[in-house]
């Protein structure tokens, strides 16, 4: 089989929810899930601390990957997702309960860096793209889907939505069904001879680098938007409301990615996010509904045009033989961006002063990015003169 069918991708865009819903499953209860757990003190680290356990676990996630193949690592990743989620139910008190969650962060890692490894041996050149922007809109959409279910559960019993985490074994069962052992590796190599030219430009470390800096970006809005909305007299369901709209600009957004990187290039694109982060913190900086609204909407896209094509570059940028180490890389430059939004707050100045930093560092990577696009159009124009003017001769 060269090609995997709809159930089989299907399959592998639900796995990829799975990295969001780590922590959307126990936000909206947060207070009570905390309390039943014995964590009241350390409520906020139920959230946070599986990203840090997914960047110190993501470089062994990857040798692993690369030694033993994607698919074996996520059968496992799942099984144990399913495991190390609902039984934290049995553990109480901050040691137990938060090391539990820094393990869960692990296996998240593995479950990522071993979706995303198996996208890119099923799909191929402009497939590879479209799925991984599916793949960007299924993590944003399963943001949506879990934050309100995980709400209605918490509001019947505070240990249900722990239950959710089970839905891990499921996929599991679904990747048995649908998704084949063999890949198509053959085809690979010759796509990557096909796609050598995509590897100019940027390189993979500034390719981390970047997304490291697009997710904190990003979580800052996440992070400080609902205190910064509770003091203009929003209430909880209005800054709920916000909050999920975010997530539904960027399924939208990353939608469009494969398009707007054919019209414009991937770095003038990755510039275009930057410039929608900048408009978005631009607009939070005013008062009112409609600000905060179209604020959204450009922070929407912002994520829409970056994490996806990072995630793209990193797999084009990578030997078959190191793409789970270097997957793994991307993974922990992700998710060290979500745990640096832990800091922002002690910014001098307030949240305005955070929302004016933020505009100043997407006009700065924004110009960075312009210029590099200028420069690698001219250098491949060069080229391109230079070898029509040698077969002319």
């Amino acid at each position: 089989m060269n090609k995997l069918n709809s159930a089989g991708g299907y399959t592998l865009l639900c796995i990829a929810c799975l990295t969001i819903m780590v922590g959307a499953v126990v936000a909206p209860g947060l207070v009570s899930i905390s309390a039943g757990l014995g964590v009241t003190d350390n409520a906020i680290l139920l959230v946070t601390l599986p990203a840090l356990g997914a960047l110190v676990f993501a470089p062994l996630a990857g040798k692993l990957i690369d030694k033993y193949g994607a698919y074996q690592l996520l059968i496992i990743g799942l099984f144990l997702y399913g495991v190390v989620g609902a039984s934290v139910y049995w553990l109480h008190g901050p040691l137990w309960v938060l090391f539990n969650r820094f393990v869960l962060g692990g296996v998240t890692s593995v479950v990522m860096a071993g979706c995303t490894v198996l996208i890119s041996q099923w799909y191929f050149g402009e497939q590879r793209l479209k799925m991984i922007a599916k793949q960007g809109m299924a993590i944003e959409l399963g943001g949506v889907v879990f934050l309100f279910i995980g709400g209605l559960l918490a509001a019947q019993h505070w240990a249900l939505p722990l239950s959710l985490y089970l839905v891990a074994w499921v996929f599991l069962a679904m990747l048995l069904v649908f998704v084949p052992r063999q890949n198509p590796v053959e085809k690979e190599v010759e796509t990557q001879h096909e796609h050598a030219t995509l590897q100019k430009g940027i390189s993979l470390k500034s390719v981390y680098l970047i997304a490291m800096l697009a997710m904190v970006l990003f979580f800052t809005s996440i992070v400080l938007l609902p205190s910064y909305m509770y003091g203009q007299d929003y209430d909880e369901q209005q800054i709920g409301g916000l909050l999920a709209f975010i997530s539904l600009m960027a399924v939208v957004a990353a939608h469009f990615l494969p398009k707007v990187c054919k019209l414009f290039g991937e770095q003038k694109v990755l510039a275009l996010a930057f410039i929608g982060f900048g408009v978005a913190y631009l607009f939070f900086l005013q008062t009112g509904t409609i600000s905060l609204v179209v604020g959204a909407i450009f922070i929407g896209i912002g994520f829409g045009f970056s994490i996806p094509l990072l995630n793209h570059m990193t797999v084009e940028r990578s030997e078959v033989k190191v793409r789970g180490r270097n997957l793994s890389f991307f993974t922990m430059a992700v998710f060290l961006g979500q745990f640096l939004t832990s800091f922002v707050e002690y910014i001098p100045g307030g949240i305005s002063n955070i929302f004016i930093s933020c505009v100043v560092l997407c006009t700065g990577i924004a110009l960075t990015l312009f210029i590099q696009s200028i420069k690698l159009t001219n250098y491949q124009r060069d080229q391109n003169d230079k070898l029509s003017k040698t077969h002319s001769r």
